[in-house]
């Protein structure tokens, strides 16, 4: 728990409270902004190998299912005929899990953060400040002079999962079989529970959710553009 703290939890904070008294003006929802911002930023080449390696996988999806339907009494050559395949197309089956598996402690800090100190009746504690960092005494928890961000949004999860929805929707490709059926119910179940998850959290941690899923989309639409029929 210590290491977690020192590397991934405290510099979060810090960053967060140190955008919080500078270009936000106190302002906690300028602060998520800015914080989502920049950790996107920072977490930009994995997360654009992650998305350039799922593109990829997809595009080769109807090989896939042509080599499993072919193959599906014989698992054993089912196996070397995908790795083949695989490696005849330059593509690492595993490239688009392990890029957010680095970043799932950044993640994981994030949340724990805002859970922390963006929740009714959360006491600023300034222990876990750096030397260099202003002690702001309390956070105001009112976005943009009105927006409560303690308190649980049921329009912030909804747009939430509108924004998983329009990142998934980008990345489809068409596919059958049981892997695309698969697919198109993840493209739908994923944003539904994106929503009554979101409805449970506080409303900053749900912002920030909504944010950073909008950040992702706008990094798809860099690295691998954007299908005029995606909506």
């Amino acid at each position: 728990m210590g290491f977690f703290f020192t590397v991934f939890y405290q510099p979060i904070f810090n960053l967060l409270v140190f955008l919080y008294n500078t270009i936000a003006f106190r302002d906690m929802g300028l602060a998520i902004i800015g914080l989502t911002l920049i950790v996107r930023l920072i977490l930009y080449p994995l997360s654009k190998q992650s998305i350039k390696s799922q593109k990829a996988l997809q595009s080769i999806q109807p090989e896939i299912e042509a080599i499993k339907e072919k193959y599906q009494d014989d698992k054993e050559k089912m196996g070397p005929e995908l790795m083949a395949l695989y490696k005849e197309r330059k593509i690492n089956p595993f490239g688009s899990c392990l890029p957010l598996l680095v970043q799932l402690p950044f993640f994981i800090a994030i949340y724990q953060v805002f859970f922390n100190e963006l929740k009714t009746g959360a006491v600023f504690n300034p222990s876990g400040l750096y030397p260099f960092i202003q002690n702001p005494e309390t956070l105001n928890t009112i976005a943009f002079g009105f927006f409560d961000l303690t308190q649980k949004s049921l329009i912030l999860a909804i747009l939430a999962g509108v924004a998983q929805f329009w990142q998934s929707k980008m990345m489809m490709t068409k596919s059958s079989g049981t892997a695309g059926a698969i697919t198109n119910q993840m493209m739908y179940m994923m944003p539904i529970i994106t929503i009554v998850i979101g409805a449970t959290f506080p409303a900053g941690l749900t912002f920030y959710w909504l944010l950073t899923t909008l950040f992702s989309v706008a990094q798809q639409y860099l690295v691998v553009g954007f299908k005029k029929k995606a909506l």
